[in-house]
């Protein structure tokens, strides 16, 4: 289903939830039901499905924010509004609601609340790119209308002008794009997972490749001395044996990049057995000086928010799967999948953590999801 372009609306992107939530096959089943009836048109089927779900589920994410999308498809935007609000108050970790909401905001010229929803958004999820696409181009539009009023203002200024037109030309109908990328069509349903069936913990490599490893310097091999007398020949033999063989620099080079790999591996694993302890400390000191927190937060704000976070949870499971580092010198990069589950909520995500090494100790300096 397709919709007329609205300002900003048009540009902006609404997001689906499905493939950040773990799912049930029977659960899935619902979800397909439910976007099959949308995507025939059949809105207030489906959005009597949904209702009927969630009579028995009130609480389910997935199914809330199905219904949200519906009631923006059926044109009830202060009903979805009113949904996806009441997902962020009993759902803070998702970002999707967040930007859902932006959009519908921005649909009704509510330019300030749709800024502060994406910024909440981004928030959650630092690495979140549709959400920072959505907020500049609410920013552009914020910019469009302090420019007209500059030039209501100061109609002689003339250096309003250039950048009013500049702000326009971004949003032209006439061209049907923004900055020469294709307005996005806003999604009508949420796709409907596939089961997620967790893998054993083993090092692997299906999704993310290994960096290759690069071959050590040839070495030339020394000439063998040429010895006259039978004496030397029993000397040397003698103190070939019995002095032990040095490993080539290439071996030994290997050896220190596998224990190195191993540390951070390990420095990775001891973060996310804090995070599931609720370990505070300990969680918080896997985190190193250099450690940017998200958005505009100081370094204590930022550590007061997970605390409360953390806290806040009556329990914790936190699983890394498909993990994979790269070491390169006091750096390394690590790449994995993450199940949280805390409280009845259930996220998998891909996520990437910069480490830098320390001492003897390998801490996050970058964290950032998706990808």
């Amino acid at each position: 289903m397709t919709y007329s372009r609205l300002p900003v609306l048009g540009s902006l992107r609404l997001l689906t939830l499905a493939a950040a939530l773990m799912v049930s096959q029977a659960h899935a089943d619902e979800y397909a039901d439910v976007s099959q009836l949308v995507r025939a048109g059949k809105l207030t089927d489906a959005l009597n499905k949904a209702d009927l779900y969630l009579a028995a589920k009130p609480r389910d994410p997935q199914m809330r924010f199905l219904k949200g999308v519906i009631q923006r498809d059926s044109g009830k935007t202060t009903d979805a509004i009113t949904t996806f609000t009441r997902l962020t108050e009993d759902f803070p970790e998702l970002p999707e609601p967040y930007n859902n909401l932006a959009v519908l905001y921005a649909g009704q010229s509510q330019y300030d609340k749709a800024r502060t929803a994406l910024e909440m958004a981004i928030r959650t999820n630092p690495s979140y790119a549709t959400a920072h696409e959505n907020l500049g181009d609410v920013y552009a539009k914020l910019a469009s209308q302090a420019y007209n009023k500059a030039l209501q203002l100061d109609a002689s200024n003339a250096a309003v002008a250039p950048k009013l037109a500049l702000i326009r030309e971004l949003f032209s109908p006439a061209t049907g794009t923004k900055g020469q990328r294709p307005a996005a069509t806003p999604a009508t349903a949420p796709a409907v997972p596939t089961p997620v069936t967790p893998a054993a913990p083993t090092p692997a490599t299906a999704t993310t490749k290994a960096p290759p490893t690069l071959p050590g310097p040839t070495l030339a091999k020394a000439p063998v001395p040429t010895v006259s007398t039978p004496a030397a020949v029993a000397s040397a033999a003698a103190s070939a044996s019995a002095a032990p063989a040095a490993p080539t620099p290439a071996a030994t080079t290997a050896t220190t990049s596998g224990n190195t790999t191993r540390d951070a591996e390990a420095a990775v694993h001891a973060w996310a057995k804090a995070w599931a302890a609720r370990d505070v400390k300990a969680y918080l000191a896997s985190y190193g000086k250099e450690f940017d927190p998200p958005g505009k937060m100081s370094r204590s704000a930022w550590e007061e928010e997970r605390r409360q976070r953390i806290t806040s949870k009556s329990k914790i499971t936190i699983k890394l799967e498909n993990l994979t580092v790269s070491v390169s010198g006091n750096t390394a990069v690590a790449k994995f999948r993450q199940d949280y589950k805390a409280n009845g909520l259930a996220v998998s995500s891909h996520k990437t953590l910069d480490l830098v090494r320390s001492g003897d100790r390998w801490q996050i300096v970058k964290e950032s999801t998706g990808g």
